[in-house]
């Protein structure tokens, strides 16, 4: 039987939803990364920064601006740095300007992807994957790469359904 984990970067606070600024209590890939679980089953790691990003909208798209631009490796509260014990990884985060938040990278490479199986699974308010999956492909050196899901953030809290059929697809 095939191990999962399934890691996930998720933010709370203010969140751009449908066009306007709203305050979130479970972020949307916390959702997702959630209904993975409960579909598959599989170990839940979540991405967490030392320094979390500020609740403020605004204040955030600056600082993870700031990092993208910088090419940031935020430090993390915790690491998982062996994922020999597992078969299928799951890559979950939301997609910032067409791309992955720094910390997952920070997360990321320190990992060996090698015949590992990968899924990338992305929440957005409209990019879709972004260039999220195309990226990792570049950097993630001996995976190999089955589909992604993109979910619209402002759907994430009702996306069971979808979320659980396309995970028992694989």
């Amino acid at each position: 039987m095939s191990k999962n984990l399934i890691l996930y970067y998720s933010r709370t606070g203010e969140n751009y939803v449908n066009g306007s600024i709203q305050k979130i209590s479970k972020g949307n890939t916390a959702y997702v990364a959630t209904y993975i679980q409960e579909a598959i089953g599989g170990d839940l790691f979540p991405i967490e920064t030392v320094d979390a990003y500020p609740n403020d909208y605004m204040a955030c798209i600056d600082q993870a601006k700031k990092e993208m631009n910088a090419h940031a490796r935020p430090a993390l509260v915790h690491y998982i740095d062996d994922i020999s014990d597992y078969d299928n990884i799951f890559i979950c985060g939301p997609c910032w300007w067409g791309l992955f938040p720094m910390p997952i990278y920070s997360q990321l490479e320190r990992l060996d992807f090698t015949n590992k199986n990968v899924y990338v699974v992305v929440t957005h308010e409209g990019s879709g994957m972004g260039n999220c999956e195309r990226d990792l492909k570049k950097g993630l050196k001996g995976a190999t790469f089955g589909p992604g899901l993109a979910i619209h953030g402002a759907d994430a809290p009702k996306s069971a359904n979808q979320v659980k059929t396309w995970a028992k697809s694989l």
